[in-house]
């Protein structure tokens, strides 16, 4: 009999992490624009938060960063990356498939018609940079789930409609393994930044993934103006519980009383905009957490991010949250500045994927051992440090792909590097 749990699968970050401001409407991604990164750390950064996730007895997986610069894509441009002008190289040497919840929208068995788990990949064909990375994390996922007796696995939506994946996407349930509501979150546009998750492109995964019990609910135009280019920036879910910003939905009672009728056992805890405002809730990446189930009758924690902690407000809020007496009891503040700095906290990081681990293709998995051999990895061969106006150096590019290359062959992954 199949034990189903909640795997948290991380992009490990790439070796060619940098910050060249790529994504419109993503406040940390403008405001870091042209300064240096530190691949090296932000990787062991990533990794360390893998193995706190293990210690809490939680189970972890990872994927691989792209190969970059994507030469495909260039060469699909009339170019390559010794040619082509400075825009498009920074787009095609990106490493932000490194927030795995940008992957795609996972449906796990107990929703589906089928009784499969389905993962869509995402077109996120809203951004240049990140257009171009469905290929590629298409591939991870069919080696990952190849099982098609539990999995299935779809190509992306076409384009126009943007899905920009799981970060639009939240499931209520009794618990993991029981069937529950899958809440598809969609923005209009009209604003001054884009809303990249389309209803059209919603409707259409919901379709995909066969999925039973649906609720379509579009983000606030507030939200979106202020930084929250994503859902995942104003509202985490986790089986009965939505933790989410009092200004993240547009008509927000009308969703909350149509949940509360899927899901009796529903909890929501809203967050007044008087105590955390927008802008706090966006700079700290609040919401941007990991809000999990711990073993045994500890509850649920919210991993978050160190800027959580350094905002007066916000940690102030908390500090309340956890004295009373509801389903969240503990916070866990981790150091992902790095990635924070790009525009992405620890929920940015993960795709949630509940399935059985002995149904995932093993190579996937993270135990201490593998974390200890990608870390050696990373200390090696990642970069210390790029300057975005360093980018088109060949030998910088040389080393990113050997970076690359000699993760995959110490992860059993070589099939990738094609």
């Amino acid at each position: 009999m199949s034990t189903l749990v909640e795997i948290n699968f991380d992009g490990i970050i790439g070796p060619s992490h940098n910050y060249a401001g790529l994504s419109l409407g993503n406040i940390a991604s403008s405001t870091n624009a042209g300064a240096t990164a530190y691949p090296r750390e932000a990787a062991l950064q990533g990794i360390a938060k893998m193995r706190h996730n293990l210690d809490l007895g939680l189970a972890q997986g990872f994927f691989m960063p792209l190969d970059r610069p994507n030469e495909r894509w260039l060469a699909a441009l009339g170019t390559d990356s010794i040619l082509a002008p400075r825009h498009l190289l920074s787009n095609a040497i990106s490493a932000s498939s490194m927030w795995a919840a940008n992957a795609a929208t996972v449906s796990p068995a107990p929703d589906t018609i089928d009784e499969r788990c389905h993962l869509t990949v995402a077109n996120l064909q809203t951004m240049p940079h990140r257009s171009h990375e469905w290929t590629g994390t298409l591939k991870q996922l069919r080696l990952a789930f190849a099982d098609p007796a539990h999995f299935a696995v779809h190509a992306p939506v076409p384009p126009p409609f943007g899905d920009e994946g799981a970060a639009n996407h939240m499931r209520i349930c009794a618990s993991h393994e029981s069937a529950g509501v899958e809440i598809f979150v969609y923005g209009v546009a009209g604003g001054p930044f884009p809303a990249r998750q389309h209803i059209e492109a919603s409707r259409a995964v919901s379709r995909l993934n066969e999925t039973q019990s649906v609720l379509f609910v579009q983000q606030s135009g507030q939200a979106i103006a202020a930084g929250a280019f994503h859902n995942d920036v104003v509202a985490v879910a986790n089986e009965h519980v939505l933790f989410a910003h009092e200004q993240a939905f547009e008509d927000a009672a009308s969703f909350y009383q149509d949940l509360r009728d899927r899901v009796p056992e529903t909890e929501i805890i809203v967050v007044p905009a008087d105590k955390v405002s927008l802008k706090d809730a966006i700079a700290s990446y609040l919401f941007n957490a990991q809000l999990v189930t711990l073993p045994g009758d500890d509850g649920m924690a919210l991993i978050l991010p160190t800027e959580a902690r350094d905002n007066a407000p916000v940690w102030s809020y908390l500090q309340e949250l956890i004295a009373g007496n509801g389903p969240i009891r503990k916070l866990l503040p981790v150091d992902v500045r790095q990635s924070m700095a790009n525009g992405g906290g620890p929920a940015c990081l993960r795709l949630r994927v509940v399935a059985d681990p002995e149904k995932v293709d093993e190579r996937f998995l993270a135990t201490p051992r593998k974390l200890d051999e990608i870390t050696k990895i990373v200390a090696e061969y990642w970069p210390k440090s790029i300057d975005p106006g360093a980018l088109s150096d060949p030998e910088l590019i040389s080393a990113i792909r050997q970076a690359r290359s000699k993760l995959l062959g110490t992860c059993r992954l070589s099939e990738l590097a094609d």
